[in-house]
């Protein structure tokens, strides 16, 4: 697999996990109905500095794994592909819904930078992917861990910007899509995890083949 095939991956990877309505979409939501475009914009941006902080201390880890304990690399991979592959069958086997969506408490731009990137921080499921994930596309033979892990975070940042800012500035048609239409939500969390699932077996099966 070439490095491009493998960045490829890792997006199509990326954009099913938030593509999923959960925790970060509603707070970027609650946000932009209660203080507008520009609140739910400063909601995104914190959410996106706690993605940094995650993507750099996934490129960390995974680094010092591959120099100190490199036996270590592959079983990992093979634990994360297993760990991405059983979310993609909660997705599909659950119906993702979302009941109602507050105004939420009034708070600054300020705050909710922080609180977004609280949110994101504090998020146990944050670091089982960036346990689960980086090991499968963060790999030695790629060149230097460091530049892979920069790459990789910057299209982290780029697509939950993409995907959050869309929600904070459409944030009137986002609350009617995930409350009237719960059926969207619903198609968009099974494709999401079908998804998953075929990205998983692809990266499982390269690794296998790198050890075969």
């Amino acid at each position: 697999m070439t490095y491009t095939e493998n960045l490829w991956l890792y997006f199509t990877l990326l954009f099913g996990i938030i593509i999923v309505p959960g925790m970060d979409m509603l707070f970027v939501l609650a946000n932009s109905l209660s203080g507008g475009r520009s609140r739910g914009m400063a909601a995104t941006a914190g959410i996106m500095a706690g993605g940094a902080v995650h993507s750099l201390y996934g490129a960390i880890g995974v680094g010092i794994l591959a120099s100190l304990i490199p036996w270590l690399f592959n079983p990992l991979l093979f634990f994360g592909a297993a760990y991405m592959i059983w979310i993609g069958f909660t997705l599909i086997r659950s119906s993702i819904t979302v009941d109602t969506v507050g105004e939420g408490s009034l708070r600054s731009g300020w705050r909710a930078f922080r609180q977004g990137a609280i949110t994101c921080l504090i998020n146990p499921k944050a670091y089982l992917f960036m346990l689960a994930v980086y090991p499968q596309f963060l790999k030695p033979v790629y060149g230097p861990i460091w530049l892979q892990g920069l790459i990789m975070g910057a299209m982290t940042l780029a697509t939950q910007f993409a995907i959050y800012g869309a929600v904070a500035l459409t944030a009137s048609r986002s609350r009617t899509l995930l409350i009237s239409n719960p059926g969207a939500t619903i198609i968009v969390g099974r494709a999401a995890g079908a998804l998953l699932i075929a990205v998983s077996l692809l990266t499982a099966w390269h690794g296998w083949k790198a050890v075969a």
